[in-house]
């Protein structure tokens, strides 16, 4: 019998042990996909991206054993995005150095455009958020009836009002209504659970 997310222990206190595979796996599962979006989003190439990926996770990974969660001193998630973000500084800054005099305008251009430490915080939670939404959705699509979950997803995600969504499912807008507001309260139940176990907020 599997454990409940809110008796499970957290996270952040399992992935201090490097033998507990299904704690980091988890942990990978969740921050990879948030951690290489940021990159992208701050003009990093796809393989930079994935190696700053790497390089924060090695860098968890190492200090893991050491960690402390005090939600007085900021959350975890905060401490994710300032080990991210001044890992993305630190490659910036060594691109710039090695193209200096080369010409290569995409680096300074990038340098030039950084954001405010704030707006790139709340990137990061989108992200985050965004990265809770996917999981949850592919851990509670199978629960629902292909129509039900087409509902969901023509008029919560892709924006198709029920009428249009109805007369291409062959539902009526009220049953559409109704599907899509059983989806959302499923997907709300399993974020929150996902959150839970995490405690990493």
């Amino acid at each position: 019998m599997s454990v409940s997310p809110v008796t499970r222990p957290s996270l952040l206190v399992r992935i201090r042990d490097p033998n507990d595979t299904d704690a980091w796996r988890q942990f990978v599962d969740l921050y990879s996909s948030v951690i290489y979006g940021f990159a992208r989003r701050r003009g990093l190439q796809d393989a930079d991206a994935a190696d700053l990926m790497q390089d924060v996770l090695r860098s968890v990974s190492n200090h893991a054993g050491r960690l402390e969660y005090d939600p007085k001193k900021g959350s975890f998630r905060g401490w994710l995005f300032t080990i991210a973000r001044n890992k993305m500084l630190n490659f910036l800054n060594g691109a710039a150095q090695r193209t200096r005099g080369s010409g290569d305008s995409g680096v300074a251009e990038m340098l030039t455009q950084r954001s405010a430490p704030e707006q790139e915080a709340e990137e990061w939670d989108r992200e985050y958020e965004g990265r809770l939404f996917s999981m949850a959705a592919e851990r509670v699509k199978g629960e629902f009836k292909d129509t039900t979950w087409k509902a969901f997803w023509m008029t919560g995600v892709e924006g198709k009002d029920a009428k249009e969504a109805g007369a291409e499912l062959k539902m009526s807008p009220g049953a559409v209504y109704v599907a899509k507001s059983r989806v959302l309260a499923r997907l709300k139940e399993e974020v929150a659970d996902l959150q839970k176990a995490a405690a990493l907020e």
